[in-house]
């Protein structure tokens, strides 16, 4: 049974690898252009660790756009997400019991 279940698992990625290689057909050179564009912008990002040409007045405007969130919303840390604590409310006095309730007539639709 495993020699069997190797040997279709090996047609399967034999297969698989033939369909891949006739589907690789040569692009167009405007979809190289876009992806040549994506990948040398990919590369970019990860080399700068931010945006792409973004220049000292993006970083002032980033920064004064921060100080006025901080202004208007009490300051903090924007970004990060909030943390939001809810605890049960507690009432004061008696409990109310459902099982002494006055009404006892059931109505059907």
């Amino acid at each position: 049974l495993k020699i069997k279940l190797l040997e279709v698992f090996s047609l399967v990625k034999i297969d698989v690898n033939c369909h891949l290689l006739m589907n690789t057909a040569p692009m167009d050179p405007i979809q190289k252009l876009f992806l040549d564009s994506i990948r040398e912008y990919s590369s970019k990002s990860q080399a700068s660790g931010g945006l792409v040409d973004a220049g000292s007045a993006y970083d002032k405007a980033l920064a004064e756009e921060i100080a006025k969130l901080q202004r208007l919303y009490g300051g903090g840390d924007l970004e990060s997400f909030p943390v939001f604590k809810f605890t049960d409310p507690s009432f004061p006095g008696k409990s109310v019991k459902m099982s002494k309730c006055p009404i006892t007539k059931t109505y059907k639709m």
